[in-house]
């Protein structure tokens, strides 16, 4: 269950006040999650001892970035790597008006998100079990927002997501230490992809770590030669 003072961290986090709806579908996602993750390996046992501070707050950061570029209503966000549904489900029951596209290779963890989205009634979850080099080609461009949490240097994260970024949109990567010099080894790509830094935004999550984590926000400004993302992980083999 959330405790008094989570509920006022996410409410002071979003400036708005939680409903009694929201906050009875984030317990009952922390329950499942805690049931689900005791038999199939979602997060690690001592991550899940940290699963609000970690995960599900982390995640819920992401709305520094759409309420400051006011993404709207029906906008449509894909999360690369949702793994256990980060920040895929958080957001989607924050942002009931926003379509939410968790993307993640490993059956076990798409099937959560299912399970999840079923149980939780969540229709604006729309969950994807495929590697992102191999999601249908109707996907191109069609994204207002693609973010990941996933491991992956930020030459890597921006092969995979920019090529599902509208123009003008945007895509969000969630990074802590090592944020400055994954922007330096980045250039080549945000030059090859036709795209720039636009912001940084920086947050912390509450007593946890002593550094400081951050929203690196990308903006998109041309189309995406169709050549990207490589197949056969090429982004990972061979990075721009």
């Amino acid at each position: 269950m959330l405790e008094k003072e989570q509920i006022e961290l996410i409410e002071k986090l979003t400036g708005n006040k939680l409903t009694k709806l929201a906050q009875q579908q984030l317990n009952d996602f922390i329950q499942i999650f805690k049931i689900y993750n005791s038999h199939t390996n979602l997060v690690s046992k001592n991550d899940e001892k940290n699963l609000f501070e970690k995960h599900i707050y982390d995640s819920l950061n992401l709305c520094l970035f759409l309420e400051k570029y006011k993404i709207k209503q029906n906008a449509k966000i894909l999360d690369i790597g949702t793994g256990g549904g980060f920040p895929s489900i958080p957001i989607s029951i924050l942002y009931p008006d926003i379509q939410v596209y968790p993307l993640d290779s490993v059956a076990k963890k798409i099937g959560f998100v299912e399970l999840v989205q079923k149980e939780l009634r969540l229709d604006n979850l729309h969950p994807i079990c495929k590697r992102v080099e191999e999601i249908s080609d109707d996907y191109r461009e069609y994204f207002d927002v693609v973010t990941s949490r996933a491991v992956a240097s930020l030459n890597i994260l921006l092969e995979y997501s920019i090529p599902y970024v509208k123009i003008n949109g945007y895509f969000v990567a969630f990074k802590s230490k090592g944020a400055d010099e994954e922007l330096v080894c980045a250039q080549n790509a945000l030059s090859v992809l036709k795209c720039k830094t636009a912001d940084r935004i920086q947050y912390n999550l509450p007593s946890l770590e002593m550094y400081t984590r951050e929203l690196v926000v990308i903006e998109k400004q041309e189309s995406t030669s169709r050549i990207y993302p490589r197949k056969s992980g090429q982004a990972k083999k061979n990075p721009l």
